[in-house]
């Protein structure tokens, strides 16, 4: 393994507003697209805001699933950061794109704890 983690960042542009608001519909979806990726679910927490919106964590044996959503926007902020080789991020990505019924998703994978990096930075410091 290259990196302790894989640690996905997507944006879902043009979802449903209505279900961006049902703090208990976005908990089902989330709960849902972790097991779909076969994560283990430890936690679980969410909160309604007023006027509108939702932001919540589901902690999963392998880290965890978060989102932020602005339903004016038909806009959802999401994170997924899987550990080990047995979750596949992506799965809960495209499994969150499509039942918050989202038009466009742009989302990046970043790796997490690459320590190989980080010794070659700490060399390249100390050689200054």
């Amino acid at each position: 393994m290259n990196a302790l983690g894989r640690h996905v960042l997507a944006e879902l542009y043009g979802c449903s507003s209505e279900i961006l608001n049902d703090q208990a519909r976005i908990e089902e979806i989330m709960i849902n697209a972790a097991l779909e990726a076969g994560a283990e679910i430890r936690e679980v927490v969410f909160h309604q805001f007023s006027p509108q919106g939702v932001s919540g964590v589901v902690v999963i044996s392998e880290s965890h699933l978060a989102i932020h959503t602005w339903p004016e926007y038909e806009y959802a902020a999401v994170d997924v950061f899987t550990c080990g080789t047995s979750v596949d991020p992506w799965v809960s990505c495209h499994y969150l794109k499509k039942f918050f019924k989202s038009k466009r998703m742009a989302a990046e994978e970043i790796q997490r704890g690459v320590f190989e990096m980080e010794i070659q930075h700490k060399q390249q410091i100390s050689a200054v």
